[in-house]
């Protein structure tokens, strides 16, 4: 339904008519009159005289003396009005749905926007909503399934924050970012002039803890939505640290963002000087607020809560810095400890995965993304068989080092029940494990890590399980 309402004395459009429309137009326009007399009777604050002109104040007067208004009363509380009301609804569920709003052809030339056909969104974890009732933002997972290539759009990266946060809209103008503590020169950087100093641009994957695959998960953007890849820009860090030079029984820098929790994490001083970037480019264009805006730290390979977001300070330290992040980053034990940090070989199939359908048997182009914090993949293997064999996969496209790797087969599906998984070896021989071998290393059942939370970072295999009419489930289960 379309109607537009009037102030009094104007005029009602409506793209309906009709006798029973018409008297509920009428119906309508009395609940207006009464209302704003009323309301300017009472003083209501929504409706002030200064605001409106007057135009209230002498409606209100004029409809204080009219004759018909008890007559009008009884109308609104007789079944006319029901049945107006009856018919506007009736007109309503007849009419066209309305056509989605599009922005002009000025503003699509100032801005491309993706075309209207394309449908692919982020959705929020299942354990908590974002935003919240409170306006926070949680963790917000990427569509892994729709994405063809390695590299994320900007507009699609995976969101994470430190137990919910709200955006920080920072000023770039106004940014300041703060180089200290055990350093010979304390300095600080706004925006040009960090863009003053040699830039890089690198392409790294970025993935949080909580990326965990559950049994109740039925997607990949479930399972493993929490990481995404950008190509970013920024200058070293070792090139900021030699600036303001490092003093000798340094061994720790500590990070620290703007948000209101103020997001900090601890990495050693060795990793700063080999590979952090301070980005403040995301592919080709400045950082997305929600992914940092306007500056970042980028740490290669490492869980995602020591790349800090809207980055505001580092300080050069002698130590390990307990924060309030490492709630729940820390273990007393070694053998869970040392599988925390830095992400080991992990790999998925994206297509087919869960929730997906296979229309027929015939032949399909199987694909997916590996990546390891080791440094780059080496090889990625295929089993259609449950992991019984492995077949190799084929690289498709460039191998970046801590950067997610595209890889695929062409598979032919003959019609049968079959468990798809795949398996990542890096640089460094590491190979990508199961659930059954990750549960024998630490002495529990075989079945365990299916119903308990895999300790450090889950990196274990994934399983898809296409059913004989082709529906893709999850095979954790």
């Amino acid at each position: 339904m379309r109607f537009i309402v009037a102030r009094p004395g104007e005029k009602f459009a409506l793209g309906y008519s009709g006798p029973l429309v018409q008297m509920a137009l009428q119906t309508l326009r009395i609940l207006i009159d009464e209302a704003a007399q009323t309301a300017y009777i009472s003083g209501d604050p929504k409706f002030p005289e200064g605001n409106l002109g007057g135009k209230w104040k002498t409606f209100a007067k004029e409809r204080s003396m009219d004759s018909k208004k008890a007559s009008r009363r009884k109308f609104l509380k007789g079944g006319a009005a029901a049945a107006a009301v009856g018919a506007i609804q009736s007109a309503s569920a007849q009419a066209p749905a309305p056509a989605p709003v599009r922005r002009s052809l000025k503003d699509e030339v100032a801005y491309g926007e993706r075309s209207h056909y394309v449908t692919s969104v982020r959705v929020a974890v299942l354990e908590r909503p974002s935003p919240d009732e409170f306006g926070l933002t949680f963790h917000v997972l990427t569509p892994l399934q729709d994405q063809v290539g390695i590299i994320t759009p900007s507009s699609l990266h995976f969101v994470g924050t430190h137990r919910g946060a709200i955006v920080p809209d920072i000023d770039p103008r106004e940014y300041r970012f703060l180089l200290h503590g055990m350093v010979d020169r304390p300095l600080e950087f706004t925006l040009e002039e960090l863009k003053r100093f040699p830039s890089v641009s690198r392409v790294h994957f970025l993935e949080c803890l909580g990326n965990r695959a559950k049994a109740d998960h039925k997607t990949v953007q479930q399972t493993h939505g929490l990481t995404s890849c950008s190509e970013w820009t920024g200058v070293l860090l070792s090139v900021l640290l030699k600036e303001v030079g490092v003093q000798k029984g340094a061994n720790w820098v500590v990070s620290e963002g703007a948000e209101e929790v103020k997001g900090a994490g601890s990495i050693p001083l060795a990793k700063a000087m080999d590979d952090c970037l301070v980005a403040y480019g995301q592919n080709g264009e400045p950082i997305r607020p929600q992914n940092g805006f306007p500056v970042r730290l980028i740490v290669p390979g490492f869980e995602g809560i020591y790349n800090t977001k809207w980055l505001r300070r580092i300080k050069v330290v002698d130590h390990y810095y307990m924060t309030y992040n490492d709630y729940g980053h820390i273990s007393k034990d070694p053998k869970v400890a040392a599988l925390n940090l830095q992400w080991g070989p992990k790999s998925v199939i994206t297509f087919p995965s869960g929730g997906q359908k296979l229309p027929g048997p015939g032949v399909y182009q199987l694909t997916g993304l590996a990546w390891s914090g080791g440094g780059a993949v080496r090889k990625v293997e295929v089993s259609t068989d449950g992991g019984h064999t492995w077949k190799d996969a084929e690289i498709r496209g460039q191998i970046h080092r801590m950067a997610h790797t595209r890889f695929g087969m062409t598979w032919k599906w003959e019609g049968q029940e079959c468990v798809l998984q795949s398996r990542c070896t890096d640089e460094l021989g590491q190979v990508q494990p199961t659930r059954a071998q990750l549960a024998k290393f630490f002495n529990q059942p075989a079945d365990y890590y299916h119903t308990h939370g895999v300790p450090g970072t889950d990196n274990m295999i994934q399983p898809w399980r296409i059913a004989a009419d082709g529906s893709v489930s999850n095979a954790i289960a």
